[in-house]
This record gives structure tokens, sequence and C-alpha cells, in this order.
């Protein structure tokens, strides 16, 4: 509330000098001006807070002003960001697309892989299962099989077959060989090489000149066997010696030549003759091991 102060001063001081005002009403003007005196200044204080409220909104109002600036910018940028997403739908949707199609022919590759690796695996191991078959304990412990590649491994170590510096069968060397010659009877008509190998100690027979001569001669020796005593057709053998220059050790240790000195026979089948290896397989002979 605004009241006048200086008007009612000025009313109050006629009066008093006029001294035509009692002491009973002169008393009841002084607490009307005490209390209008404490209105005005509640009054005042009452204005000056308005005006700090007033300067803090209207500051919160330029807040939100500038805040309202900036969302109306951004959303300027994002709505030119979609357009150009929008745009670009169509190319894009094109590339996820191949992308897909190339994600899809890529597994369906690996999953081709992954069979023929499986049936690869599946088709050596019946292989070795019925080459190993028929021999004993004995005779594994010095004949080594392996599969790799739809290829069969036969090495046997050069001790079992023959004498030190010599490419005569002994005795002992017939009845494995006679069981691998049945291997190759008994399942189709794959190619067998035999492959002689040696170590690097130098032969001092007067009959053989060296190494190659040594490996030779003992290929042609296992190749005539088969041939000769156990039946097999000469036309899939073939004899090669290798010297040596095929080294599966190191030479310079015992162990090593010993592993160095052995004759190989590697039989190679064509797709059609190892399904059949596997069709005519027979029943495995527990008894045999």
């Amino acid at each position: 509330m605004k009241v006048r102060i200086p008007v009612i001063l000025g009313v109050i001081s006629v009066l008093t000098l006029s001294s035509c005002v009692s002491s009973k009403k002169y008393a009841q003007l002084q607490d009307r001006y005490d209390s209008l005196s404490k209105d005005y200044n509640q009054s005042q204080l009452d204005l000056t807070e308005c005006n700090a409220t007033s300067r803090n909104l209207q500051e919160r109002l330029d807040d939100a002003r500038s805040q309202a600036d900036d969302l109306k910018k951004g959303y300027a940028d994002l709505k030119n960001s979609l357009d150009q997403s929008l745009r670009q739908s169509a190319q894009g949707s094109i590339n996820i697309s191949k992308l897909v199609d190339e994600i899809n022919a890529s597994n369906q590759y690996i999953k081709q892989l992954v069979d023929a690796k499986s049936k690869s695996d599946s088709l050596n191991m019946v292989l070795t299962n019925n080459l190993t078959r028929s021999l004993t304990r004995d005779e594994l412990r010095e004949v080594d099989i392996k599969v790799l590649k739809g290829v069969v491994y036969i090495s046997l170590a050069d001790n079992m077959l023959f004498r030190s510096g010599s490419y005569e069968i002994n005795s002992r060397a017939m009845e494995t060989l006679s069981k691998i010659a049945k291997i190759i009877t008994d399942y189709g008509d794959y190619d067998v090489l035999v492959e002689g190998n040696t170590d690097t100690v130098p032969i001092s027979q007067t009959n053989i000149r060296n190494n190659w001569d040594l490996s030779a001669l003992r290929a042609s020796s296992v190749v005539q066997v088969l041939q000769n005593d156990f039946g097999v057709n000469p036309q899939r053998l073939t004899a090669g010696g290798r010297g040596e220059y095929n080294p599966i050790a190191d030479n310079t240790t015992d162990l090593g030549r010993q592993r160095n000195r052995r004759t190989e026979i590697i039989i190679t089948p064509k797709l059609d003759q190892f399904m059949e290896l596997i069709d005519k397989a027979p029943e495995s002979d527990s008894s045999a091991h």
C-alpha cells in the first residue's frame, strides 16, 4: 500500500499549530502515523524484493530463449542429416544387400569346406584302419602308416627289411610284406610307388657305388618281392631311389640316421578307387592286434 506521508505530516502540523486538537485526538493521529510508517517501510521492502525477483525471472527468460535458439539450430542440423541419409538410403540398401549376399556365399563355402574336411578325415581314418588291421603290434613298431590328402604312406624301417649295407630282403620281412601285398591286391588297382631312402653315411660295398645305388636297389628288391612272391601286378608298381636326399630327421644323430634309413610304399588312389576301398573294407579283426 502506498501512503503519501508528507501530506499526513502537513495535516498533523496544521492541527497542532491551531491548538484546536485535543490530546486524545493527537494520540490517535500519532498511532495512525506509526502504523502508516510501518506499512510504508514494509512496502519498500516488498518493492525491493519484487525488483530482485523480476531481474531473476528476466535472466531465466533470457537463458530459456538462448536454449530455444540452440535447440532450433540442433533441430535444423538433425533434419539436414536425416535428409542426407534418406537421399543415400537407396544406394545404401543396394550395398547392404550385396554385402549380405557375399556373407551368405562365404558361409556356404565355409560349410562346404568343413563338410569336405570332415569327409576327408573320415575317409583317411577308414583307410588307415584298413591298412593296419592285419599288422601285429610288433610289426606296427617298425611300420609307420599315414594318410595325407588321400595319399597313403607306408614307411618300413630298413633294419626290418635288410641287413646293414645290403639290398637283399631278409626272411623276417616277408610276413609283413605279404600283408601289405594282400592289402594292395584286395583293394582296387591304384598305383604303388616304392622309394628307397638312406642316411648320409657313405656305402663301402664293392658292388654298390653310393647311396643312390643302395636306395634304388632296395626299392627294386621290394618291388620284385611284391610282384614275384605275392602276385602284385607289376604295371601298378614303380621303384625309385632317393638316396640320402629326402631325410625326415637329423643325420647327425644315431636316431636320426636310423629314421632316415627307410623304404616308403606310397599308394595314390583316384577318388573312385578311394571310395571303392571303403565299400570293400572287410570287418575289423581285433585278434590281429
